[in-house]
């Protein structure tokens, strides 16, 4: 073999993998059209957002590159939903596109034991096609991969491969009338290897997705605008000292809120038969819930308004991002709804909105480890699989990465859970429920919300991570450090008491000791759970919380203030897990069991869940399907 592995695509995912499965030990390959585009911030510049974040910060906790990239190229961090619970918290930053992208260049070529190429992957290279042995001894037997085809006539070989070719695997652009071959505006569709996918069995189908305008930041009215300031950074990544940030070095910026209006609906509503999407030009579905400008005005007619945000696309510079205003209408239509919103009167457009549409393999056709049913060793992750994102795609990426690395080793599978992280619920709704629109992650998506915040990230995976080999020995050490200083600090809170204060004003004034009074003889840890109580008003009976940060103490404040809520939520899911660890025949019969309904034969025989607890997620697979179920899996 020429390789241990193989990734294909240089986006977010491919990454990722790729990092992954070098970091692992195995000789890696990427294999992307355009090295000079790796990384790239294809359409929002920013990292992040509700549950994104979460993601970000798991993935880094994994031993990922993501969070490192953003807290370098970061020019305005906020967290949103700050006016909410915890659970529903999350970082987002926006980011300086081209530093991210030299950032992303530089951990991949400085990586040991990964190679890069330019090239267009066009074809698999399976045992079918070699007439090779199935090969029991290679975990999974049946039909495997061997490597890869490319558009010169390169074979090369490796016994994992992975698919990360986001929205250029037969990609096309439109923009009204226009339409082209196009992964993204002016870079070359990955033609070819759709083609053979279908040809040889895979469920392939096509999603659309699409990006805004690009303005030029010195056309615009700002006057007309709200400013939207940042908050001081803060890093996604846990591998920093935590007495020095490493995120907030490049300068922070504003973005901006305008709105459209009733002109620009009408503008949108009088071309609507120009949009390829209206007009029958695309097939493909779209994201929900990041509709297109004329999916807005279409679909929400009682609405005067839509916000639009003016985002910076980087520091060096002059292009500013339109979110919220993505479209496939025609240019001329782009300028003159453009220039009805309140700043944008003179705007120059430097690029223009499109929409892309491309093709993406069913996720049912997954294992949860991201492996193919029909091809051992071929791992497909991001937006081939139907989702769309940054985030989803990194964290995809790492997983197919470490499970490739685990195939390689003959290791045991690598699945999160629901409970365990975003990630898992992620790969669970992808390879469980599957998905015909290109999915998005939420907080809602997650029954376990309360036990995944995004500060928690760390402890829940930082310890697998080491496990497989990703944490190294500075990182583990420091974590260490935390982990022993956050059952310190929750000791400390629980046996402080909130000492009477019937004298005196305590440190400078009634206001200062207010909160507490109620409190008296609580402790400090049961004070906290009143919202009126913060670290300022505790710090005179407790001046040793001074040595730590005050992330930690956030962080343990948190785990004590919701204790009872996450002990019960550990309840439902150890639960959980006793289901999933309930082991199933990925290879069963299920036509003959008898007993089954007719629907959840069919559903099983989709998805051919890995566990009870898969099985049992499954829409259309009854409690008494279940239980027949469980029956065979007691006689194996």
């Amino acid at each position: 073999m020429d390789y241990d592995c193989i990734v294909i695509g240089g986006g977010h995912a491919g990454i990722e993998a790729v990092l992954a499965a070098a970091r692992l030990g195995f000789a890696s390959l990427l294999i992307t059209q355009d090295p000079g585009r790796i990384g790239a911030l294809s359409c929002n510049p920013a990292v992040g957002g509700l549950s994104k974040g979460n993601l970000v910060r798991e993935v880094d906790a994994l031993g990922g590159e993501m969070g490192k990239l953003a807290d370098r190229a970061m020019i305005q961090y906020r967290v949103l939903n700050r006016s909410r619970g915890p659970a529903v918290q999350s970082p987002r930053a926006q980011m300086d596109k081209y530093v991210y992208q030299q950032e992303a260049r530089r951990a991949v070529e400085n990586q040991k034991g990964l190679s890069m190429v330019m090239d267009t992957v066009v074809d698999l290279i399976t045992s079918a096609d070699e007439d090779a042995p199935a090969a029991d001894s290679f975990p999974g037997g049946g039909e495997r991969v061997l490597g890869v085809v490319t558009r010169r006539g390169q074979r090369i070989t490796a016994p994992v491969v992975i698919l990360a070719s986001g929205t250029f695997m037969e990609g096309k652009v439109f923009i009204g009338e226009y339409d082209a071959p196009e992964g993204r505006l002016g870079e070359e569709a990955a033609r070819g290897l759709g083609v053979n996918l279908r040809r040889r069995g895979f469920p392939v189908g096509r999603l659309k997705t699409g990006t805004p305008a690009r303005l030029a930041g010195d056309s615009i009215n700002y006057g007309k605008m709200e400013e939207q300031a940042g908050e001081p950074p803060a890093p996604f990544s846990f591998d920093v000292d935590p007495e020095e940030s490493a995120a907030g070095t490049l300068p922070q910026v504003s973005c901006w809120i305008t709105y459209t209006n009733s002109a620009v609906h009408g503008i949108i509503r009088a071309n609507i038969h120009r949009s390829p999407l209206y007009g029958g030009k695309i097939t493909g579905a779209g994201p929900r819930y990041c509709p297109s400008i004329e999916d807005k005005v279409i679909r929400f007619p009682d609405r005067e308004r839509h916000h639009i945000f003016i985002e910076p696309e980087g520091l060096s510079t002059n292009e500013v991002y339109l979110n919220g205003a993505s479209s496939s209408l025609p240019e001329d239509v782009q300028r003159d709804f453009i220039h009805r919103i309140a700043g944008l009167e003179d705007a120059r457009i430097v690029r223009p909105a499109y929409a892309v549409e491309y093709d993406y393999l069913d996720p049912l056709d997954l294992y949860p480890t991201l492996e193919s049913k029909r091809v051992a060793g071929f791992f497909v992750a991001g937006q081939t699989n139907g989702s769309s994102g940054y985030e989803e795609a990194a964290s995809q990426g790492i997983m197919a990465g470490i499970n490739a690395a685990q195939k390689l080793r003959g290791a045991k599978p690598f699945v999160l859970g629901r409970a365990e992280a975003y990630i898992g619920v992620l790969v669970d709704d992808l390879t469980t429920l599957g998905t015909k629109e290109p999915y998005r992650m939420f907080t809602s998506r997650a029954e376990h919300r309360l036990v995944l915040r995004h500060d928690t990230a760390d402890t829940r995976l930082t310890p697998l991570g080491r496990e497989l080999g990703l944490a190294e020995s500075a990182r583990w050490e420091r974590f260490l450090r935390k982990t022993e200083a956050l059952d310190a600090i929750q000791e400390l809170l629980r046996a402080r008491k909130v000492p009477r204060m019937d004298g005196p004003p305590v440190e400078g004034g009634a206001d200062d000791a207010a909160p507490l009074r109620p409190h008296a003889g609580e402790s400090l840890a049961r004070a906290l759970a009143d919202s009126a109580v913060r670290r300022e008003h505790i710090a005179p009976f407790a001046p040793e919380l001074a040595r730590w940060p005050g992330e930690w103490f956030e962080r343990a404040a948190l785990d004590l203030k919701y204790a009872g809520y996450i002990e019960k939520e550990a309840r439902t899911a150890a639960r959980a897990a006793k289901m999933d660890a309930i082991r199933l025949n990925a290879r069963e019969d299920y036509d003959a069991i008898t007993g089954l309904s007719t629907e959840g034969r069919e559903k099983l025989r989709a998805v051919r869940p890995l566990t009870l607890g898969q099985a049992a997620r499954i829409p259309g697979v009854r409690q008494s399907d279940i239980a027949l179920l469980l029956m065979r899996a007691q006689k194996t």
